[in-house]
């Protein structure tokens, strides 16, 4: 299976990579429709930056609606961070810059008065449905590391996979046929992480083939 890491100029793209390697699996870059259409089995969204950057290196790379008509036709896709926050229609943090809205909804500030912003370290991510083939080995809310300050509020609730409490409840992960996005850093999250990563390639191997 190739496995497709999206290059947007400042994602994680290293330690992604690493985690890769820690499952005996490689990676590829994509920074272009072209590379994504060589023959790319799974998509990884790795992510940190802000989301109006982030939106902006994606159109000056012709990627918007390759992106979009990948995850929206069902194909294997795994956001992380920004990489789950660009999905939706637009951002506090990027005033009057369109997301990928892949899903209504728009990215949010933290609100936790008195809590210190970014959300940086160790929080549970409480899964709504913790028989779930991407949750498998993890339990019902395992913790994992976190690094932001913003995170998407979507507008169908039965899009929401995971919750976290941080000054109030957010959506931390989100689950779709042939999908997912998550807040925290898998690649950051030592085992749990690996755990979820492995579990998310399984089910892409395991998908039915899709006509790109």
């Amino acid at each position: 299976m190739k496995i497709g890491l999206i290059d947007y100029g400042a994602g994680n793209l290293q330690s992604v990579r690493n985690a890769l390697r820690a499952l005996g699996r490689n990676s590829t870059v994509v920074s272009s429709p072209e590379e994504l259409a060589d023959g790319v089995d799974a998509l990884i969204f790795p992510g940190v930056g802000a989301f109006g950057d982030s939106m902006r290196s994606l159109r000056a790379q012709g990627m918007v609606e390759p992106l979009r008509a990948w995850i929206r036709g069902g194909r294997p896709f795994f956001g992380i961070c920004i990489g789950y926050q660009v999905l939706f229609e637009e951002s506090e943090e990027s005033p009057g810059v369109e997301g990928l809205g892949v899903f209504a909804g728009r990215v949010i500030r933290l609100r936790a008065p008195g809590l210190k912003i970014p959300h940086m370290g160790w929080n549970e991510a409480r899964f709504r449905h913790p028989e779930d083939p991407l949750w498998n080995g993890l339990g019902p809310a395992p913790h994992v590391y976190f690094v932001h300050s913003y995170h998407p509020d979507p507008a169908d609730p039965d899009l929401v996979a995971a919750t976290t409490e941080y000054g109030a409840r957010f959506a931390s992960a989100i689950r779709w046929p042939g999908g997912a996005a998550v807040q925290f850093h898998p690649e950051k999250s030592q085992a749990v992480g690996l755990q979820v990563i492995g579990n998310f390639l399984h089910l892409a191997e395991s998908a039915p083939a899709a006509t790109p």
